[in-house]
């Protein structure tokens, strides 16, 4: 683990620092594009990992973000409801156009375009969560308690 480097993550850093979160964003050797390399990476459980799945609104054409516990799965049927909109599978070019980051980088915050978010109540059962710095390299911590005022996304029950 070391201080982040890359332009992207850096990026990152300076948007959590203007939010008021004063947390250190670090980069690894090897990809935490997953939540299970991330949690083997960074020493935590893969439940602690924030992970962001990312879909096509069917009707806005938004990207939607769901950023979940890396031990849950999704229920897009709850996601649909939770965003007013059928949902589609979004490809690797969609997930860069949208968001600006490779699928396994996408980070909560400083998308490329609006998007909706959708927040897995599940996170807050941990003190500090980990999520994607803008790259599948690196990462960050985070108190959950954070993430609605970051993100202005509210708390759900999305899992399957």
């Amino acid at each position: 683990m070391k201080p982040a480097q890359h332009p992207s993550a850096l990026r990152i850093s300076r948007l959590l620092k203007d939010a008021g979160i004063d947390v250190q964003v670090v980069e690894f050797e090897q990809p935490t594009r997953t939540s299970a390399e991330a949690a083997a990476a960074i020493g935590c459980s893969v439940a602690e990992i924030a992970k962001s799945i990312v879909f096509r609104g069917m009707t806005s054409g938004q990207a939607v973000i769901v950023v979940a516990s890396g031990d849950n799965r999704v229920s897009e049927a709850k996601v649909e409801e939770a965003v007013g909109e059928a949902l589609a599978r979004a490809d690797a070019d969609f997930v860069r156009a949208a968001t600006g980051y490779a699928i396994g980088g996408v980070a909560p915050l400083g998308h490329a375009q609006p998007v909706k978010l959708v927040l897995d109540e599940d996170l807050q059962r941990f003190e500090t969560v980990w999520a994607a710095a803008g790259t599948p390299f690196s990462v960050f911590p985070l108190r959950p308690a954070s993430l609605p005022a970051l993100t202005g996304a509210e708390w759900r029950d999305i899992r399957a």
